[in-house]
């Protein structure tokens, strides 16, 4: 497997196992992570504090991951279908009550000097709300 693919592969894989040590481990200290439909945050830190956010709210599992990467080493990408719980509210969203989800999704990676440098998250929001509130789209 390319180095860039086991990268990628390692920190999916601890985002499942709920090792968030492990994922901060193999960032970037200035990692740029873009919040689907939101902002950009940037460190190691304030990336910590979004997953201690995301933990608190939601428990997840990824399925199906399929990962590519460029043959530099320097991007990579990953597709899954993300399993979830949604266990508490989460500020501007729908109230939690326990809604389970599933959710096609994928993510995008910038890689430097054998670290993630750019976390870019990308799922369909409105079909997440849309099972939260227990309608279809």
């Amino acid at each position: 497997m390319h180095h860039a693919a086991a990268l990628i592969t390692a920190y999916l894989d601890a985002f499942n196992r709920g090792d968030r040590a492990a994922m901060l481990a193999l960032l970037a200290d200035d990692v740029a992570h873009d919040i689907n439909q939101g902002g950009r945050e940037v460190g190691r830190d304030a990336f910590a504090a979004f997953m201690a956010r995301m933990d608190r709210c939601y428990r997840e599992r990824l399925a199906d991951i399929v990962v590519m990467a460029s043959a530099d080493g320097t991007r990579a990408a990953a597709e899954f279908v993300v399993h979830g719980e949604y266990l508490a509210t989460d500020e501007g969203l729908p109230e939690a009550r326990g809604q389970r989800y599933v959710l096609p999704a994928g993510a995008f990676f910038a890689l430097r000097d054998g670290r993630i440098a750019r976390v870019t998250m990308h799922y369909n929001l409105r079909d997440w709300v849309a099972q939260i509130e227990g309608r279809g789209e």
